[in-house]
């Protein structure tokens, strides 16, 4: 997940790089760089980065899929605890 996010951090940045040294210099223009390389990145970032994006995705639903797990079992563990002190001794 990190290598995406860096990748796509870098693909922003090579693509402002570009835009810059092909004439989006004035200062009127900095917001025109900003945009257009935002949209350019988001496009190139799709079709050059799908294999990263896809790698991202499925490690996270891993870690959703473990975490559910785990969650479901203390949740059965806490369910039998709650049968063991029904049926047992009474503390007063």
């Amino acid at each position: 997940m990190v290598r995406y996010t860096l990748l796509r951090a870098l693909m922003f940045f090579g693509v402002m790089a570009l835009l810059y040294l092909l004439g989006l210099r004035d200062r009127d223009q900095e917001w025109m760089l900003l945009v257009l390389s935002a949209l350019i990145s988001m496009v190139l970032s799709y079709f050059v980065l799908g294999r990263f994006r896809e790698e991202s995705t499925q490690r996270i639903a891993e870690v959703v899929e473990r975490r559910t797990a785990a969650k479901q079992h203390r949740g059965q563990d806490e369910n039998a605890e709650d049968a063991e002190d029904e049926g047992g001794v009474e503390y007063r």
